[in-house]
């Protein structure tokens, strides 16, 4: 030990050390009053016409249309991907996830350690973690459910929710294993725990806890409903709301929107109680657009649903919103993606930008510091069906099946008129650009659900052959 002569120059290392520990906790504590809180709220397989701010008549959305009203909402807004698993890859990566072979919805699986979201691949959760952020998630992962791909494992500090593609809103039965478990305990920091009531409630006061034990640190916290996805199912009284519906599957999906509105009511209101919403980022998008057939959503004037390269795929509700720094009540026309929020959070956060993504901080354009286009092109590509998109600008191409399609969606956001067939030149510069963008690219990585449950079940049958075999040996 080192014993300091207070006389000496010894004194004057003394007392510069002890400012620069002051300065720096001074420093470091400016930086953290700094930082905003960070919601990021998903919606699953919500139509784009389904919420208020877009239009819908016979589901209210209050809470929503507040929330863009007190923001900004993106009139072209897109998720990076047709359907569930790889848009949440994308989202928690922040980068195109075609960028690392994942394409396909991965199965459930907790004994299978190699579908899920790469390790190598560090989610937004892991970047605001190393900004001095406490991390939350509660809800739908679908990231793979073996433990190297566990939420904890992944940059969370706490998880509540299931680590599926989906789950009854009301039952846990682990005496029932359906191939996708939608009756799986849930998993409360990787323990099963079953639980009370309505999911998307059960949700909502998990997250209000997360929030209420925020201290001093910044949060983020990532709020995956499941719902409006299947199984259709809502409190009887909250369908009875809904009588005047005509059609009975819609008059559910309505309960359930409902349902999901109130409760991000509940989510704002306790960051306002707590005098902490203007210091609060919340983001709010769906996953992909509403499988109409499938639930009764609605996609407004999109063409195509779930599943789909059209608008009605891809173009999904999406709203930002932090009084005080977003103008309030403003429309952004520009084409912005969801693997854009992930940049914009770290950029907010004041942490280092993810390493090669096409994400980009959406900050300065709503804000009005830039005027250029987030995007000059954004691309699509599903892997088994071929179906690809390309937007630039007005103009989007997209090939479905064995059709090329060309449209102006500053004309026709409906997709109706092909123009192809009188545009050739823009359709091959168009076609061109994805084919560059697609040479990143990486195969997939695992197999999509479907194709992995009939290769165990060929796997499975194979086995018991093999065994009457040996018996009859």
């Amino acid at each position: 030990m080192r014993f300091w002569n207070l006389n000496g120059s010894s004194a004057c290392v003394f007392f510069a050390c002890v400012a620069g520990v002051f300065i720096g906790c001074a420093s470091a504590s400016a930086i953290a009053s700094d930082q905003p809180n960070l919601v990021l709220i998903l919606a699953d397989d919500l139509g784009y016409g389904d919420v208020g701010f877009n239009g819908c008549e016979d589901i209210p959305t209050p809470n929503l249309d507040a929330l863009a009203a007190s923001g900004v909402r993106f009139a072209n807004g897109y998720s990076s991907h047709p359907f569930c698993s790889p848009m949440r890859a994308g989202l928690m990566a922040g980068r195109y996830q075609q960028r690392f072979g994942y394409v396909n919805n991965v199965a459930y699986d907790p004994h299978n350690e190699l579908m899920g979201l790469p390790i190598g691949e560090r989610t937004i959760a892991s970047h605001l973690k190393d900004a001095g952020y406490r991390t939350g998630m509660v809800g739908k992962w679908h990231l793979g459910a073996a433990s190297p791909f566990h939420p904890l494992r992944r940059g969370f500090d706490f998880f509540y929710g299931f680590l599926g593609g989906g789950h009854d809103y009301f039952v846990v039965d682990t005496t029932v294993q359906l191939r996708e478990n939608y009756q799986a305990a849930l998993d409360r920091n990787g323990k099963p725990v079953s639980f009370d009531g309505y999911l998307t409630e059960v949700l909502t006061d998990e997250a209000l806890r997360f929030i209420e034990q925020a201290k001093d640190q910044p949060f983020f916290l990532y709020v995956a409903y499941n719902a409006p996805h299947g199984p259709l199912q809502a409190p009887q009284e909250r369908i009875e709301k809904f009588r005047d519906i005509k059609d009975a599957k819609r008059r559910t999906y309505a309960a359930m929107v409902s349902i999901m509105d109130d409760q991000i009511g509940r989510l704002l209101n306790l960051i306002e109680q707590r005098g902490e919403r203007d210091k609060t980022l919340v983001m709010f998008l769906s996953d992909n657009g509403g499988p109409e057939r499938a639930n009764a959503s609605d996609n407004g004037i999109l063409r195509g649903q779930k599943g789909d390269v059209f608008e009605g795929g891809i173009h999904v509700p999406f709203l930002m919103s932090h009084p005080g720094t977003i103008p309030e009540g403003s429309v952004y026309d520009s084409p912005v993606i969801s693997i854009d929020l992930p940049q914009t959070m770290l950029a907010s956060a004041g942490g280092e930008p993810i390493p090669n993504t096409a994400g980009v901080d959406l900050m300065p354009f709503v804000k009005g510091t830039s005027v250029e286009m987030p995007h000059e092109a954004l691309f699509w590509r599903m892997a088994k069906d071929g179906k690809i998109a390309i937007r630039q600008g007005p103009n989007k191409v997209a090939v479905a099946g064995e059709v090329t399609y060309l449209f102006d969606l500053a004309a026709d956001l409906s997709e109706t008129s092909n123009i192809a067939f009188s545009n050739p030149e823009t359709v091959q510069q168009l076609l061109g650009r994805w084919r560059e963008w697609n040479e990143a690219n990486q195969p997939a990585v695992f197999p999509g659900y479907r194709d992995y449950h009939e290769q165990l079940k060929a796997f499975h049958q194979q086995i018991q052959q093999d065994a009457k075999l040996n018996d009859q040996n």
